[in-house]
């Protein structure tokens, strides 16, 4: 190989190394947008708990804020971090899906306009502080705050609620894999 050609090689790689480490540090799939739905299973016995209940694999379920490189996950859910209150909180995308919270996560693109979009990341942000609550109205929890941002955008995901008997936990819920049937919802691959 001629010496012009090993420094065009080299200098493309020296190129083409940081776009590669940028595709490989977003775990999110190509055409992800604010808005979308991240869906992942959790690692506390809470998630279990729903798993157990849910079966579609999943336990919660944030909105995506942001863009590639900045992304944020809008959600509702009990305390993650000592001192903070359980409630509607918005946590960079690394922590949402830090190993310690979850074992593997999905996106799914919301089939929706971008004055819908707009309304809906709107609708969810005015929720930020809102205590999470399964059973309490003046309290929301992670598909339901989800669910009710789209609606609120004139964007009706026609999902299911299940009734569950539980002890404690009498009533009528969106669970994860009902949410995840919408089919305003498709699943983006991964990468």
């Amino acid at each position: 190989m001629s010496a012009t050609r090993r420094l065009g090689a080299w200098l493309a790689a020296l190129l083409l190394a940081p776009l590669a480490a940028l595709a490989a540090a977003d775990p999110l799939p190509p055409g992800a947008r604010a808005g979308d739905l991240i869906f992942r299973e959790g690692t506390e016995a809470v998630s279990a708990a729903v798993i157990a209940v849910d079966r579609s694999g999943y336990s919660h379920v944030g909105m995506l804020l942001g863009g590639p490189g900045r992304w944020q996950v809008l959600h509702a859910t009990p305390s993650e971090v000592p001192g903070r209150p359980d409630g509607v909180v918005i946590d960079p995308l690394a922590f949402f899906l830090d190993p310690q919270r979850a074992r593997r996560h999905v996106v799914y693109a919301v089939r929706a306009d971008e004055e819908q979009r707009a309304r809906a990341l709107a609708h969810a942000r005015e929720r930020v502080g809102r205590r999470f609550r399964l059973a309490d109205p003046s309290g929301t929890y992670c598909t339901a705050l989800v669910w009710d941002a789209w609606r609120a955008a004139g964007v009706d995901l026609d999902v299911r609620f299940v009734r569950l008997a539980l002890p404690l936990m009498q009533g009528d819920y969106l669970l994860p894999g009902e949410l995840m049937a919408s089919p305003r919802l498709r699943r983006l691959p991964l990468r």
